[in-house]
């Protein structure tokens, strides 16, 4: 590493947001504060009870004035938080069915209220990306839909009741993930379609979202050939300073989505994507893997790169700036008091999407086959399953849970024999095994009830099945609620 003035080594380190692991700081995340880290991004392994998550933000800002403490915290099956009390609320898929912005600025504002109580200053939420693409493994129920105008609707009721929090909402994952058919943590994902069809579908949310005063954009990995065949979205100046920028006019700070996604970490890697990523107009950067190796050396290819003229020391010291603006309004959690929405706002919500064939009567002492995917580890770290929280409002429930085939199917037909069956599924489009298991079940048992706790395939809505619309927890207690 080239030695450079003290000036642009804080700079560079204020580009960047790492994750530790622990509930405690580590000395070098410690040390790296001192030399001017911009921020820490939070996760489950970090939380072990709302006192200690206090106390833990608060010692992490004690190590430098204006240290941004963020976290994902979504909502639905995406919460960090979860040990710490986050309150249980739906994804946005199920508040798109709901369609009721107020009950959206609710929920958004609950989550919000409680990343305050707990010290944390930026919500890398909500998702912005439109679900267009039935084969798209990541957005699915993370999106509020797929019409423009209904998620632009949900979108700004989510930042602004963010906003009146006191915390900062962040709009992800610009110019939109939904129609990929790659997840960017596993690979390269690429989304074909011409340049008009992005400007005047998938950019409708964000620009909803630069209007109601969005601080935080994040960008997406993956490369959009109409706007820049070369790079990915986080890694062009295309995308990130001609488009973004000045096309739509966002003048709060540019995040990247976390640079050791193999989408990255395959392509140039970690290190040299930290510097084409501020290069093309980026000003944070989230390094989430708990490895102070790696910050450094992302941290170190900023100041290698000013030293040799790749980078502009202005575009960096620019970066430092929006970053240091953020830090200025939102660093410091704010006194939570007033406005605040019922306590099980999360689950009246998660009802309120609930959709279904009534049925004839109450489904008592039911079999349950609870079919799901395997959690995604950089997103999911505390799932719920149907039948445990089915258990809790009817005692008498039985059930198996499976995130992969094969199912005894003559096992649990004998199991179930004499009580009502249940089979709940979890995207059996794309996870096959469900749905087989899914159709050698109803072979035996023609009678069972359906439950979608994912997107609903045409199997589930041709039988009027149950549709859930997300995997929370509020949204398999509103299942367990609709089948009493």
């Amino acid at each position: 590493m080239t030695t450079l003035p003290g000036d642009l080594v804080e700079a560079a380190s204020r580009c960047l947001v790492v994750g530790f692991d622990g509930t405690a700081p580590p000395g070098e995340l410690k040390r790296l504060a001192d030399s001017g880290l911009g921020g820490i991004i939070l996760h489950t392994r970090n939380v072990a009870g709302r006192t200690q998550l206090r106390e833990l933000t608060d010692e992490l800002r004690s190590l430098r004035t204006g240290l941004l403490v963020t976290v994902d915290q979504e909502g639905g099956g995406i919460s960090h938080l979860a040990g710490a009390g986050a309150p249980q609320t739906p994804g946005a898929w199920a508040l798109g069915v709901a369609d009721d912005t107020t009950l959206t600025a609710a929920v958004a504002g609950s989550l919000a209220r409680h990343l305050a109580l707990c010290g944390v200053a930026v919500s890398f939420a909500p998702v912005a990306d439109l679900h267009r693409l039935a084969a798209n493994p990541i957005v699915r129920t993370r999106a509020f839909g797929a019409d423009p105008g209904l998620a632009a609707r949900h979108v700004t009721a989510w930042i602004e009741a963010t906003l009146a929090a006191g915390v900062a909402p962040c709009a992800k994952h610009f110019p939109g993930h939904g129609s990929t058919a790659v997840d960017s943590h596993l690979g390269v994902a690429v989304d074909a379609r011409d340049a008009q069809v992005l400007r005047e579908i998938d950019l409708f949310p964000f620009r909803a979202a630069i209007t109601a005063g969005v601080p935080l954009v994040m960008t997406a990995h993956v490369v959009y050939p109409a706007l820049d065949a070369a790079a990915p979205a986080t890694l062009s100046r295309r995308v990130l300073t001609d488009l973004l920028r000045t096309e739509l006019g966002f003048q709060g700070v540019i995040v990247t989505d976390a640079l050791e996604m193999k989408a990255i970490a395959d392509g140039v890697g970690e290190a040299a994507g930290a510097v084409d990523a501020i290069a093309a107009g980026a000003d944070l950067l989230i390094i989430a893997r708990p490895d102070p190796e790696l910050w450094l050396r992302c941290r170190d290819a900023l100041l290698d790169a000013m030293a040799s003229g790749r980078l502009d020391p202005a575009r960096v010291v620019e970066a430092a700036g929006r970053v240091d603006a953020l830090a200025g309004r939102f660093a410091q959690p704010p006194v939570v008091s007033g406005g605040r929405a019922p306590e099980d706002i999360g689950l009246l919500a998660a009802r309120r999407a609930i959709r279904w064939k009534p049925l004839p009567g109450p489904v008592l002492d039911p079999f349950v086959v609870d079919l799901h995917r395997r959690p995604n580890p950089a997103l999911e770290w505390a799932r719920s399953d149907l039948v445990s929280v089915l258990r809790e409002v009817v005692p008498g429930t039985e059930g198996v849970v499976a995130a992969q085939g094969p199912v005894d199917v003559a096992g649990i037909l004998r199991r179930a024999q004499g009580r009502p069956l249940l089979i709940a599924t979890e995207d059996p489009d794309l996870h096959p095994w469900q749905a087989e298991a899914r159709a050698a079940l109803l072979d035996g048992r023609p009678d069972a009830l359906l439950v979608a706790t994912g997107m609903p395939d045409a199997e589930t809505e041709a039988a009027d099945g149950l549709c859930a619309y997300g995997r929370g927890r509020a949204n398999l207690r509103a299942v367990a609620e609709a089948l009493l």
